[in-house]
């Protein structure tokens, strides 16, 4: 029935015209005591990096993630539409840690191209603090694209569940973006109920996937694509600060940069 539910909701935002949503839906007045914070940020971005879209530019898009990266040290960087030596050499030249999911292509690891010899085609999660477990999942509802949609989660020695994720384009199916966005946001209650949970990714459409008692932030504000890339965040665990839209030169969606405070419960 939740799930049911978790459709429905994201039913009638597309059919209401997928209205960008709120800014922060943090319920404040009702959260635990806390006791002490820590500046936590993230850093959402879509490379297109494949060399099947003609969106790629390489290696300029490598050497911007890097720039953009250690301009603003972000504590996790959710990537999309990457690859995995591309992925290997950002984070190798960025000092952070890696995962990175392999999404499938009609059935197949897809080699990238244009030019070859980047590894294979994938979401990744780089984070500043130690990996300590991962969780990486393909959707049970696909569109007819033959590009496989997956979620890749992972926690960090911080104790903080960091997860990202691309969705299908509502051009391929419809009612195979509600059924992902239903099951992402239920992936992320789960991991909520647990601890500290942010998640970012290129969701394809402008409703948000956040289950209740998670804020969501968009980059609205975009040149590129507006609304699609989202970051969300445990309302009771990471106070938002702000987000900035930053522009990208060598991709078709431009970088999502959030800033929140990570507070921690107070003992009892």
């Amino acid at each position: 029935m939740r799930l049911v539910r978790l459709l429905t909701a994201c039913l009638v935002v597309v059919l209401a015209g997928c209205s960008p949503p709120v800014t922060d839906t943090s319920a404040s007045s009702t959260a635990p005591p806390m006791v002490g914070s820590t500046s936590y940020s993230l850093l959402q971005m879509n490379l297109c990096m494949s060399g099947l879209a003609p969106c790629l530019e390489y290696p300029e898009v490598v050497r911007e993630a890097i720039t953009v990266i250690g301009a603003h040290r972000p504590d996790v960087v959710a990537l999309n539409e990457v690859c995995s030596r591309d992925v290997a050499r950002i984070s190798d030249r960025t000092g952070y840690h890696r995962r990175f999911s392999t999404v499938l292509y009609g059935g197949q690891p897809l080699s990238c191209r244009a030019p070859g010899g980047r590894g294979v085609f994938g979401d990744a999660v780089l984070t500043a603090a130690k990996i300590t477990a991962t969780d990486d999942h393909r959707y049970s509802a696909q569109s007819i694209d033959p590009e496989q949609r997956r979620w890749l989660c992972v926690v960090t020695s911080q104790r903080v569940t960091v997860c990202t994720t691309h969705l299908s384009s509502p051009n391929e199916e419809r009612t195979a973006v509600l059924r992902q966005c239903a099951e992402f946001a239920e992936v992320l209650a789960v991991r909520a109920r647990r601890g500290p949970t942010i998640a970012a990714g290129d969701m394809n459409n402008l409703g948000s996937c956040a289950p209740p008692g998670m804020w969501t932030h968009t980059d609205r504000g975009s040149a590129q694509n507006p609304g699609f890339q989202q970051v969300y965040g445990s309302a009771t665990r990471l106070r938002v600060a702000r987000s900035e839209v930053l522009p990208a030169t060598y991709t078709d969606h431009d970088f999502l940069y959030v800033r929140a405070r990570l507070v921690s419960p107070v003992e009892r």
